[in-house]
């Protein structure tokens, strides 16, 4: 009984335990309020225990205003209220004066790391000032139990006035308040001075003093400056250049205009086709003091006068076109991406014409923005293509080392003039390519049937096969075109008028009764008594001798200095010629019945085989120019018959046969195998070597070995050989006198039928590789100074280029093709180097006198803009501006200086020149001053609380300021005072 007793107790005292813990009260949470105390607590401390590295690996937000600030962020919830608490915090680093990438709050403050609580509401502050302060509290007595010295922030007033309420344990007996405010509009005059604004620095400690210029205060300054350019605005220009009509009539002497605005890029090499704008808007220079021990408002009436030059530091920040990192096109490249889109198109027809035809079955497909431009421009454009030029210009002349590589055609030639044109003709669409390139081939039609000559086309009797065909195909025609401007000039030369037709008939008369018979004992002399001879012919009457002078003037124009190599490699005769040699005497000089013609020379020791005379080099006609086309057929046809030797001679046949002509000329009674061995030498087998020297004199008694043994080559020793058969068939006559090779009649209409024929792909393919090499060559003749990023990537532009426009080079493209696409991404490469280059001039222009400035804000920016030159234009990240700082040392500080140029007195009545610290005549945009307090603890009225061991020097008050000036609109900037600190 008693043991049963003893159980029933215990269990009685186990339920009456149990009932008292279950309606337990803990008083210590009894409020909303002091829960949320609580909570808040509860999140500090577990941000203090993580620490920064833990928190970043929590998936810290980084702040891009900052290279190494943070935050976190936690909500918070009292009663029906939601509050966000976030804190910041630094990784490492100290806390800086004028650090541009400091939060707001620490440049206010001068704190390192803080917590910031507001309501999640639409404006984001506390409206209610009994709330911020309870919120305040709250937040500082959790701050308190944690043991934290973070300072803690409460937003309040109106959103717009960035007001601040905010406290921070010091740790001490000292307890740190916070308060930030700014005054929007109506800035009373004297907080726009220094003096004003120390006053009402100095009045927040100094109660009871009324006139505080009687005291003195050692007071700690800091002060920022900021300076802005003038920004190149045009509606401003022009109402500047208005209102100074008066003034600028006055000054400038009658007959002489005023002068017109000029753009920044007038000078630059693109400017003959777009106007870019200048992607560096503007400079803003920041100018700072070092910290200064001011004590009485007067020092401080006289810092506003001291001049920005005076200051510690300039800083140099560039503003620059908020588009230049992003997908807008410019330029060149622009217009070089609607020209691949024509390329694209241009598969669609087999002739230009049906682009322009409205009967075209296809022309449904051609969008209706595709517009042709007023016949106005389209002459205006024919009239700038066409207009000659008296001197050709250089085309070489700035040249890049790799332009060569793309086949297109030199900047300054027609064709790519054309092609320049064309990417702004109509906007560069397929139809207005098609009429311009009709109106194009109808004036070059035009100065082919007039024999004028072609403008921007070198007719120096060369074709340069590195360029495309087309510009090949200008070559020829311009020569072309000068031959048969020669043949018509030559023919009237010859034929004459009617009105001269009996002075003609005279001077033949004069020339069959004077000259005939003087000349008839020439025709039989050898080559030493030929000049005495003609010597006496030079005494002949005025008359006589002038006829002699046109007639050899005239032999020596249709004559050629150039000589064709030997088909098997020989080399040319020009290394063979000696002018001091003289002819060995013929042993049967009376077989002779003819005079040598056209002689250029003898050629070393070499004598004829059957009459011992030097064998003379013979003028000879230039080999026919070829385009690349041509000489494409003629090897595939060498390839489809196999090379021969008689194949090869049909070939050249009348190259070979008008040589073969010439050498007879010059060296009378001469055999094919003297032919041989001066055309071709790899075709004469020699049994000794012959004599390498000059022909010997005669009157020296000097032997010559002569006749020289040898033997024609297998192949030349063939019967019925090729080459012989000319030989036979081959007239007597000097180059002077024979067929042209040339026929440019001939060769000009099949020119120009292969430029009226083109298909339009064939067209635009070789348009493609011109405009894009035309462009690349306009740029780099831009002065951008010694920027080696900007050489590089020229240097790749080109390379680029040149890899991607191969395929349009040697004729595979198809409407099928991938290239399309591998030049629209070279539009995209193409556009990021002119976005550059432009930079690069615009920065070198403004300080050629300090280069070291624009090539480091250059390649700053270079670097902060290479990550996006890899991608689409569609896919750069545009919220990320560029933010750069570069400090000037003293001898760059006089050219920055020189770009704030003294405003105009049009420009002046726009300021209120409300602030000093003038920089020629510009006052700051933004004036930033740090007023702080230091003082001993055991001086002030806090002593007597005060431990006697803490005699720390303390900053007791601190105000930062930041205002600016009224605008030149009339309206008042405002003057913020974003944080009053106090003790």
């Amino acid at each position: 009984m008693a043991s049963s007793s003893k159980a029933n107790l215990a269990e009685q005292d186990e339920g009456e335990e149990a009932e008292e813990i279950e309606h337990f009260n803990d008083f210590t949470l009894a409020s909303s309020w002091e829960r949320f105390i609580s909570e808040i607590e509860a999140t500090c401390r577990q941000w203090l225990a993580d620490g920064p590295k833990r928190l970043l690996e929590k998936g810290a937000v980084h702040l891009d205003s900052s290279d190494n600030i943070y935050k976190v962020k936690s909500e918070l919830k009292n009663a029906a209220k939601i509050y966000s608490m976030e804190y910041y915090f630094e990784i490492s680093g100290k806390i800086a004066h004028w650090n541009c990438t400091l939060h707001d709050l620490q440049l206010c403050f001068g704190v390192k790391e803080f917590l910031v609580i507001s309501p999640q509401s639409a404006s984001g502050v506390v409206l209610d000032a009994p709330e911020a302060t309870k919120l305040l509290s709250a937040v500082s007595i959790a701050l308190a139990n944690c043991s934290s010295l973070w300072p803690a922030f409460v937003p309040v007033h109106d959103p717009s006035r960035k007001a601040f309420i905010g406290i921070q344990n010091m740790g001490t007996i000292f307890m740190r308040r916070f308060e930030a405010d700014r005054i929007g509009s109506q800035v009373p005059i004297k907080f726009m001075h220094l003096e004003g604004l120390y006053e009402l620095f100095v009045s927040k400690f100094a109660y009871c003093m009324s006139d505080h210029s009687m005291h003195l205060f050692r007071v700690h300054l800091l002060m920022k400056l900021t300076y802005q350019t003038l920004p190149n605005d045009e509606d401003n220009y022009d109402d500047i250049q208005e209102a100074d009509t008066e003034s600028a009539k006055s000054e400038t002497s009658p007959g002489c205009d005023n002068p017109n605005r000029k753009h920044w890029d007038d000078d630059c090499p693109w400017n003959e086709w777009y106007s870019a704008e200048d992607p560096v808007m503007g400079f803003d220079l920041v100018v700072t003091w070092s910290e200064k021990v001011v004590e009485s408002s007067l020092e401080m009436a006289e810092m506003e006068n001291a001049s920005p030059h005076e200051a510690e530091k300039w800083i140099l920040a560039p503003n620059l076109y908020p588009n230049l990192s992003k997908g807008d096109r410019i330029g060149f490249a622009s217009q070089l991406h609607l020209l691949v889109n024509a390329l694209e198109m241009s598969f669609e027809a087999p002739f230009i014409e049906d682009f322009v035809s409205v009967e075209n079955p296809g022309s449904d497909n051609l969008e209706s923005t595709m517009v042709i431009p007023p016949p106005t421009v389209l002459d205006r454009v024919l009239k700038d293509l066409f207009l000659e030029d008296p001197q050709l210009p250089d085309f070489a002349k700035d040249e890049h080392k790799s332009s060569r590589a793309i086949k297109g055609a030199p900047v300054e030639s027609l064709f790519a003039q054309f092609c320049l044109h064309s990417l702004w003709f109509g906007n560069c669409n397929i139809r207005a390519i098609s009429v311009l390139w009709i109106e194009f081939v109808r004036e070059i039609r035009w100065h082919w049937e007039e024999s004028q000559p072609l403008p921007k086309i070198p007719a120096n009797g060369s074709i340069d096969l590195a360029t495309c065909l087309i510009n090949q195909k200008l070559q020829m025609l311009a020569i072309c075109i000068g031959k048969k401007r020669e043949l018509n000039e030559e023919f009237e030369d010859c034929i004459g008028t009617k009105d001269n037709a009996s002075a003609n008939m005279e001077v033949i008369a004069t020339f069959c009764l004077v000259l005939v018979p003087l000349l008839l004992p020439v025709l039989f002399v050898t080559d030493s008594e030929q000049g005495e001879k003609m010597q006496e012919v030079n005494k002949v009457g005025d008359e006589s001798s002038s006829f002699h002078a046109q007639s050899q003037a005239f032999d020596e124009k249709r004559d050629s200095l150039l000589t064709p190599e030997g088909f098997n490699g020989s080399k040319t005769v020009e290394s063979k010629f000696s002018a001091n040699a003289q002819d060995v005497h013929s042993a049967d000089k009376s077989t002779l019945d003819s005079i040598r013609r056209g002689s250029a020379g003898p050629v070393g020791s070499m004598k004829l085989l059957k009459l011992c005379q030097s064998l003379h080099a013979p003028f000879t006609q230039s080999a026919p120019l070829m385009t690349e086309d041509m000489h494409e057929e003629r090897l595939h046809a060498i390839e489809t018959f196999g090379f021969s030797c008689n194949f090869s001679a049909q070939l050249e046949r009348e190259t070979l046969s008008s040589d073969m002509s010439a050498f007879k000329a010059a060296n009378p009674g001469a055999v094919f195998e003297d032919f041989i061995r001066w055309y071709s030498p790899r075709d004469w087998e020699n049994d000794e070597s012959e004599a390498k020297g000059p022909s010997t004199d005669l009157t020296e008694g000097m032997n010559v070995d002569w006749p020289p043994q040898g033997r024609l080559s297998r192949r030349m020793s063939e019967s019925g050989n090729f080459w012989r058969k000319i030989w036979d068939e081959a007239p007597i006559l000097p180059a002077s006198e024979q067929k042209p090779l040339l026929d440019p009649n001939r060769e000009g209409e099949k020119i120009l039928h292969y430029l009226e024929t083109m298909q339009p792909h064939q067209l635009l393919e070789q348009m493609v590789c011109t405009a894009f090499r035309a462009s690349a060559d306009t740029l780099n003749q831009t002065n951008y100074g010694s920027l080696k990023e900007m050489d590089t990537k020229m240097d790749q532009l080109y390379l680029t280029m040149a890899s991607t426009l191969r395929p349009l080079q040697v004729n595979l493209l198809s409407n099928t093709s991938d290239t399309i696409e591998d030049l629209q991404r070279l539009c995209v490469v193409f556009e990021h180097v002119e976005k550059l280059l432009i930079l690069a001039a615009s920065l070198h222009r403004r300080f050629r006198q300090v280069p070291q400035i624009s090539e480091a804000i250059f390649s700053n920016y270079y670097n902060f803009y290479l990550p996006t030159m890899g991608i689409g234009l569609a896919d750069v990240d545009t919220q990320k501006e560029f933010d750069m700082k570069l400090q000037l040392s003293q001898n760059e500080r006089q050219v920055v200086s020189n770009m704030f140029t003294p405003p105009t007195a049009n420009q002046s009545w726009r300021k209120v020149l409300s602030m000093g610290n003038h920089l020629n005549g510009h006052e700051p945009i933004l004036r930033e001053i740090i007023f702080s307090m230091h003082d001993n603890a055991s001086d002030n009225h806090y002593a007597s609380s005060s431990p006697r061991d803490y005699q720390q020097d303390t900053e007791t008050y601190r105000m930062y300021t930041c205002g600016t000036s009224n605008d030149l609109r009339g309206l008042l900037s405002p003057l913020r005072m974003l944080a009053i600190e106090c003790h």
